[in-house]
């Protein structure tokens, strides 16, 4: 590679799962951080992000033999691993020389299972990336170097091998991310479709101890923050460079420091900033918050997701949320006041679940009244705290399945076609819920929500459940009015058929 700078293709696995597109097209920032650190190194870099184009394989493929890369990444949560492993032998079947990289949090905890059963990698970034992707590059030009890249698992001698850990970034504005390399034509949020959509990250970690999550054990239960002022500039130059509109911040828990937080907000409200803010954040943030409450509102913040999780105290306490039933409950109200967007989840599926008990989770679910609410299956991860108690109920090794859609676990009473089942009618109960409230809720809302359910209806996999209910013969006539309401809304915002079933 002595000729020329060495070359870097940075891939998204082609997987869907029917949940995720429903709400919008959502850039891989990892891959926005991971090309500013490999283009720092002198590569040339190109992102193909497979998903959000719905490509194939055969199109990767003809991808890789266009742009001939030295280096080809993936990354790989744990539903994304199969696909992830047949970009990388597509990238080998092109050409056996070309190095293969997987990182993310799958690999990051499974690196060495990886790397023993399949040839296709050859290296493994375990943890954050950019600093170990930058001395990769490095190390693949001069065909030598890797034993000394901390945070890289590879092959030495034939057998897995991870070098030492990689300390965590201490500066997180010290990172280079390379917005110029995506196209932003592709990302859009469906229920505003007119403003392009970013993810951005203002702070990286979490220090919760989730039982079930995959995030606090990435993070090794660490959190750091961005500088207010950076991190509301480089809101401004997403949207005055590339048009954004909409950003939704990629944070585990963006608010863990209150006086940051706050200095955001303030920013964001004295310049003017006026992008919109999708967030996540937890229960006890929200209570802590509610005095400032009104400058998340005027700051630009329209849709905030909690994790209320469960309905049932003990399950709460199984999966270590750290909260209680009550709190959840006045969270997403004080969400709700301030006319923000409540989303929150709930995870069924625990050894002693049962039809009546996840019915009885949708009944509360209403009594919780966030505009949002769906119903996800309690998955396993390989290498999450919960798991080693529940290995002996997972009834598949199946990874595209972990996707907290559909079950891979089953309950003592319950089989996994009944779970399937009441977890698709759970969510179809909860927003058939939203149709008969529509006109109880302010005028924003309201057509927010006719928005989204016309895309859960036409785009997510809660459509079919979604149609059969719509069609029942007892529906008051009220709400047949508001599905006709919701059938004929326009959410296209102009943009092309073409673009639409691309998204």
């Amino acid at each position: 590679m002595s000729h020329r700078r060495p070359r870097v293709l940075l891939v998204t696995s082609p997987y869907h799962s029917g949940v995720v597109e429903a709400a919008g097209v959502w850039l891989p920032l990892s891959f926005v951080y991971l090309a500013g650190a490999a283009r720092a190194a002198g590569a040339e870099v190109r992102i193909y992000d497979a998903m959000s184009l719905f490509a194939s394989h055969e199109e990767i493929a003809k991808e890789i033999a266009s742009f001939r890369p030295d280096i080809v990444g993936t990354t790989a949560i744990t539903a994304t691993e199969p696909d992830a492993r047949v970009i990388c032998e597509t990238a080998k079947r092109w050409n056996p020389a070309v190095k293969t990289v997987m990182g993310n949090v799958h690999a990051t905890f499974c690196w060495e299972q990886i790397l023993r059963d399949d040839p296709s990698v050859d290296f493994v970034i375990r943890g954050e990336g950019e600093r170990t992707m930058t001395e990769l590059v490095h190390a693949v030009a001069a065909g030598e170097g890797y034993d000394r890249i901390d945070g890289l698992a590879w092959r030495k001698d034939g057998a897995p091998f991870s070098n030492a850990p990689r300390a965590l970034v201490p500066d997180l504005d010290a990172l280079v991310p390379a917005w110029d390399l995506i196209d932003w034509d592709l990302y859009y949020y469906r229920p505003r479709p007119e403003g392009r959509l970013a993810i951005a990250s203002s702070a990286r970690g979490c220090s919760a101890r989730c039982s079930f999550c995959s995030q606090q054990k990435f993070w090794a239960r660490t959190w750091r923050g961005r500088d207010p002022l950076k991190f509301v500039e480089e809101l401004e130059l997403l949207r005055d460079r590339f048009g954004v509109r909409v950003t939704m911040l990629s944070d585990e828990t963006p608010t863990s420091s209150r006086a940051r937080w706050e200095r955001i907000l303030d920013l964001m409200i004295e310049r003017g900033t006026g992008v919109e803010l999708l967030m996540e954040t937890r229960v006890d943030d929200v209570l802590r918050d509610e005095d400032i409450f009104p400058k998340y509102a005027k700051a630009g913040v329209s849709h905030v997701y909690i994790g209320v999780e469960s309905t049932s105290q003990s399950t709460l306490d199984l999966y270590q949320k750290d909260i209680k039933v009550n709190e959840s409950k006045k969270a997403i109200d004080l969400i709700n006041a301030h006319g923000m967007i409540s989303e929150t989840s709930f995870v069924l599926g625990t050894p002693e679940e049962t039809t009546a008990s996840i019915r009885k989770t949708v009944e509360l679910a209403k009594w919780y009244a966030p505009d949002m609410g769906f119903f996800l299956a309690l998955t396993p991860w390989p290498y999450a705290d919960i798991s080693p108690g529940l290995d002996s109920r997972v009834a598949t090794r199946d990874y595209r399945r972990y996707n907290l859609v559909e079950p891979v676990m089953k309950p003592d009473n319950m089989t996994m076609e009944e779970l399937h089942s009441e977890l698709h009618r759970a969510t179809g109960h909860f927003f058939h819920d939203k149709f008969q409230n529509l006109d109880k809720l302010p005028p924003h809302k309201r057509e927010f929500m006719v928005k989204v359910l016309k895309l859960l209806i036409e785009n997510s996999y809660l459509g079919h459940e979604m149609h059969r209910m719509a069609s029942g013969a007892a529906m008051p006539e009220s709400v047949r009015k508001m599905l006709a309401e919701i059938r004929n809304a326009d959410i296209s915002g102009g943009r092309t058929a073409s673009h639409r079933k691309a998204s």
